[in-house]
């Protein structure tokens, strides 16, 4: 579907050099957030006597940074359309810059954590980047082709700086002290903001309107209620009356929010484009796409590392093993990101997303008939690794693509945001399902049930089987319309 129309006539037609020189420094971002998601994951249990803290505390840094990242997303999403991308880039670098400093030098856990949650503004930087690229090349005949192109590089280059960075932590990790350890991604951020500085061109005249401060606060009580909820179940058990009231009030809180949204001219969430049918099987499939992609980590380290002489399943796998199982999983997701121009010409748009849906349906089904040997395992992670690296690259370029110029910033923000509250939401449920001491802490000290581990996979599977259910409702139109632009 060709959006160029209604554009600003200043915007003008990127040449082929122009674009490659903003992608290229786009990838340098991209480059700092797989090191910020690679690097620390070998390392947590280093930070955790750093810290004289127990490895199950680390659980916190994930349930802070959620809640962060679900809770700036809408905020700065919105932003992005008012004041340009490249300033909510640069402000959420800067950000995530502060957060990666204090970690370096936090003297406690609760500083420590505070860094950690901070940090999590870097998650809009991919929907922020799209929304450069989609907005750069309006008038090209090809924007929405070379917005899939571009956001296929830049997600190639984060998963391949993930394996970098996961790399470099561990073969530092022993030979330096822990401060010096923590200040290199501070550093890489650093580096990154001045990067989007000085290389990345100012944005064009914008549409401020009005900043929607009472959306703002309403949405803020809904996810603020419900995250806290999740994680109170994940703390005190299904049984909490406390965790499921709290939900119950956020999900509540959703009907006051909406009918106010409705009412608005510039509003924080655009309710209404949220609903379209260009929009929404989009949104949904970002959010049942995060069970997976952020639900199901720990579980499957878990799994790998439970000894099956002691437990009766698992992989009896060490850390090393682990670290591959990972890099394998980062690699297909590489592939399967740069691969996406291609599948995209061969399917289409829509095409391409159900296809990558299924992919990570199947790559967690096969875990249910599968599990007994890391063969299995690796081949399991390798197929569902395509599908979930073709979804992060394709879902906010789709959203742009259904979006008017005006809200490109909000439709990919929200793509994350919705992809996060799945990943919460997953997280507890994972967090019920494998209820057992040690499951999602320490593996010596407790077994989950093999059961729990199937549900989990089950999960997994079926959300990416209604993601792509969903897809199928999206207008066949909009493939054809862009095909015709396109070629025009």
């Amino acid at each position: 579907m060709s959006t160029s129309v209604g554009h600003e006539p200043h915007e003008r037609i990127l040449g082929a050099h122009s674009l490659v020189a903003i992608v290229g420094f786009l990838v340098c971002v991209e480059l700092a957030s797989g090191v910020l998601q690679g690097y620390y994951t070998p390392i947590f249990s280093d930070i955790a006597d750093h810290l004289d803290i127990s490895d199950a505390d680390v659980n916190w840094f994930e349930a802070a940074q959620l809640i962060v990242s679900a809770l700036c997303v809408p905020l700065l999403a919105r932003l992005g359309d008012m004041v340009g991308a490249k300033n909510v880039l640069l402000l959420s670098t800067a950000i995530t810059a502060v957060g990666s400093w204090v970690l370096a030098f936090a003297p406690s856990f609760t500083t420590f954590l505070i860094g950690w949650a901070i940090q999590g503004a870097y998650v809009v930087w991919l929907p922020m980047e799209v929304a450069i690229v989609y907005r750069r090349t309006a008038g090209s005949g090809r924007q929405n082709r070379l917005t899939r192109r571009s956001a296929a590089i830049l997600v190639g280059a984060l998963e391949l700086s993930v394996i970098i960075g996961a790399l470099t932590s561990g073969a530092i990790v022993e030979s330096t002290s822990m401060t010096v350890v923590l200040m290199l991604p501070a550093i890489v951020v650093t580096v990154c903001f001045f990067i989007i500085w000085l290389g990345i061109e100012r944005d064009p005249e914008r549409r401020p309107g009005r900043f929607d401060a009472v959306g703002l606060c309403l949405i803020t009580d809904v996810i603020g209620f419900v995250m806290a909820g999740l994680i109170l179940v994940r703390l005190q058990g299904p049984d909490s009356v406390l965790a499921w009231a709290l939900i119950v009030v956020g999900l509540a809180s959703l009907v006051p929010f909406v009918r106010y949204e409705q009412r608005q001219a510039d509003p924080i969430i655009d309710v209404r484009l949220f609903a379209s049918p260009l929009q929404w099987p989009v949104q949904l499939t970002a959010f049942l796409f995060g069970m997976s992609v952020l639900g199901a980590q720990i579980p499957l380290s878990t799994f790998a590392r439970t000894d099956p002489d002691t437990a009766g399943y698992g992989l009896g796998a060490d850390a090393s093993f682990v670290s591959t199982l990972i890099g394998v999983y980062v690699v297909f997701l590489a592939i399967g990101a740069l691969t996406l121009p291609l599948t995209t010409g061969l399917l289409g748009a829509r095409g391409a997303l159900i296809m990558s849906s299924l992919l990570v349906a199947l790559g967690y089904a096969l875990w249910l008939p599968f599990h007994d040997s890391t063969t299995q395992a690796l081949v399991n992670m390798a197929v569902a690794g395509v599908g979930s690296g073709a979804l992060v690259a394709a879902l906010p370029a789709s959203a742009a693509a259904g979006a008017p110029p005006d809200r490109t910033g909000f439709a990919t923000g929200m793509t994350n945001a919705t992809k996060t509250v799945g990943g919460a939401i997953a997280s507890s449920i994972f967090a019920i399902a494998l209820a057992s001491t040690g499951s999602l802490e320490d593996p010596t000290e407790g077994h989950a049930p093999l059961a729990g581990y199937l549900t989990v996979w089950s999960v997994c599977s079926v959300a990416a089987l209604l993601a792509a259910v969903g897809l199928l409702l999206m207008p066949r139109v909009a493939t054809t319309l862009e095909r015709e632009s396109e070629a025009a």
